[in-house]
């Protein structure tokens, strides 16, 4: 299950990052997936295809893309953040998922199949 042409299966969350990533349910419209970074992890680069995730736990997170850059870290929104109970994604390039947080990151995932 890709997420873009040019991304390979072998990037795909569950395959490329099968210690943070377990399958919950999969048919031809969607497949859940659970996500558990914990507290100081940092997962293996991997993708997912367009996401609606729903926030179990995690208070912040990096995001950084495949050089190493940062596309996201939710430390930089201030003392006032706080991590929103669903997200929607269209479709995530090569990442990795950092927990500088004081809660394991977990995530429940409803990914789209075309």
């Amino acid at each position: 299950m890709t997420t873009d042409e040019s991304w390979t299966d072998e990037l795909d969350g569950v395959i490329a990052a099968p210690d943070h990533h377990r399958v919950l349910f999969d048919n031809d419209r969607v497949r859940v997936i659970e996500t558990i970074v914990k507290v100081g992890d940092t997962t293996p680069i991997h993708t997912h295809p367009r996401t609606v995730m729903y926030v179990v736990s995690g208070d912040h997170f990096i995001r950084r893309d495949d050089p190493g850059r940062v596309m996201i870290d939710t430390r930089e929104e201030g003392k006032d953040f706080e991590m929103p109970p669903v997200i929607w994604s269209d479709g995530t390039p090569p990442h990795v998922i950092e927990n500088p947080g004081s809660k394991d990151l977990i995530v429940i995932g409803v990914e789209l199949k075309d």
